[in-house]
């Protein structure tokens, strides 16, 4: 027998994405839009740490040029020490314990060199640890919207199995809108983790460049003021 145009249009239209949103009950609607608002965080993080993380290469690149054209290394401290750029915290650091050490001229070179790679050190996490702030954000929704997806699965499905046992009925007709609806969350829980996980792998390799650019600027950093201790003639 064949199956009316009507039938199948008006079938189609109740499997449409909103159409099963409505179907569903309050369990795998309450799933559906937590799932949504997951989605449009995660996408509101990888827009604002596009930015973020490109900025703060590009601002460490020219600050860390600026510094080695500099001829005076406590005047650029002093003139561009408080800039609110990673390099200028790490450089502070550094310069803030070289001055404490060497205040008295009475000095242990090897206890300098150790706080002052200690302070450029810690420097540097602190600024790779706030650089990654908002990666957690990333890491939870990759890891937990399919399995939020996938309870909302498993719930409907039960629905769907507990209204083919109230009608006696186990046709298409009856077992398909609630397995779609059930499905659907699935889907949405993938929508929210996939682009969560592809960004926090991105962003993560991004933040180790960034790292890589620090740490390589505290060395040259601690390279020349141990090169001045070495100079300074001091006991």
């Amino acid at each position: 027998m064949t199956v009316p145009i009507v039938d199948i249009a008006a079938h189609t239209a109740s499997l449409s994405p909103w159409a099963l949103f409505l179907q569903a009950d309050i369990v795998v609607k309450t799933v559906m839009v937590g799932l949504l608002l997951a989605s449009i965080w995660t996408w509101a993080v990888i827009i604002g740490f596009s930015f973020s993380v490109g900025s703060t290469a590009r601002k460490i690149a020219r600050y860390e040029e600026d510094f080695w054209r500099s001829d005076d290394i406590d005047r650029f401290c002093d003139t561009r020490g408080k800039e609110d750029i990673a390099c200028a915290r790490v450089m502070s650091s550094g310069i803030n314990e070289w001055r404490r050490s060497t205040k008295n001229r009475v000095t242990d070179k090897d206890g300098i060199r150790d706080r002052l790679s200690t302070a450029l050190s810690s420097a540097v996490g602190v600024e790779v640890d706030q650089i990654s702030d908002r990666l957690n954000i990333l890491a939870t929704v990759g890891t937990a919207a399919p399995f939020v997806g996938l309870f909302g699965t498993v719930w409907g499905i039960m629905r769907a199995f507990t209204a083919i046992a109230a009608q006696e009925n186990s046709s298409l007709a009856v077992v398909a809108p609630g397995i779609a609806e059930a499905l659907f969350a699935t889907a949405i829980g993938l929508f929210a983790a996939i682009p969560a996980v592809i960004a926090y792998n991105r962003f993560s390799h991004r933040i180790n460049k960034i790292e890589a650019q620090l740490s390589r600027f505290a060395d040259s950093f601690y390279t020349a003021m141990s090169r001045e201790l070495d100079n300074s003639g001091w006991a």
